[in-house]
């Protein structure tokens, strides 16, 4: 919901340091996988209930995952970047989850797995979206690697979420069935949103 206007206020610093970091050699597919790593090392942290060292290193995550597309932007883009850097976006956003449900099984185990089938048909819908807007490119506006459709709950407020979570983990199972239930609602808008887009032939 936020995405659109946060990018433009963290884009210009970005850009800046991704055309510095490019000049250094620095290529975006290797960001996008120190990003990656440094996620999977934020989930690890926080499955052994050191919150605070884990939100650090998620943070710097996700600076990297917006390095990326800078240096991109300052070399040459590719689709396999593209491709990339979803995948990574993924397995991130599932990790995070999965280690406050390794942390504590049985106090987070239901809500963790209700969380993780939320986001599991959310990015579904997205990445579907994704996909038909690629096949008609004529009805959407965005030029861009890859379509994805705005929504209640996009990347800015998922990170959110787990830094509120990394915050006060003891508050894990209420926020995780309250952010789980809006993103069935963002995906259900989705899905409704493709069929008023593209239920035509």
């Amino acid at each position: 919901m936020f995405d659109t206007q946060i990018r433009k206020l963290i884009d210009p610093a970005l850009d800046w340091q991704g055309r510095k970091l490019a000049a250094m050699g620095a290529t975006a597919d290797g960001i996008t996988l120190a990003g990656l790593a440094l996620g999977l090392v934020s989930a690890g942290f926080i499955a052994n209930g050191q919150f605070g060292a884990g939100l650090i290193i998620l943070l710097l995550s996700r600076v990297a995952d917006g390095l990326d597309g800078a240096v991109a932007r300052a070399t040459r883009p590719t689709d396999f970047g593209s491709y990339l850097d979803v995948t990574c976006d993924f397995l991130f956003y599932g990790a995070i989850p999965m280690a406050f449900v390794w942390f504590d099984p049985a106090s987070n185990g239901a809500a963790g797995a209700f969380l993780l089938t939320s986001f599991y048909a959310n990015g579904t819908s997205n990445v579907g979206y994704a996909i038909l807007a690629e096949k008609h490119k004529s009805r959407v506006a965005e030029s861009k690697s890859l379509y994805f459709s705005r929504g209640l709950l996009e990347g800015a407020e998922t990170i959110g979420f787990f830094v509120l979570i990394c915050l006060f983990p003891a508050w894990f199972v209420p926020l995780a069935w309250i952010f789980a239930v809006l993103c069935f609602v963002t995906g259900i808008n989705r899905v409704l949103l493709a069929r008023k887009v593209f239920g035509t032939a």
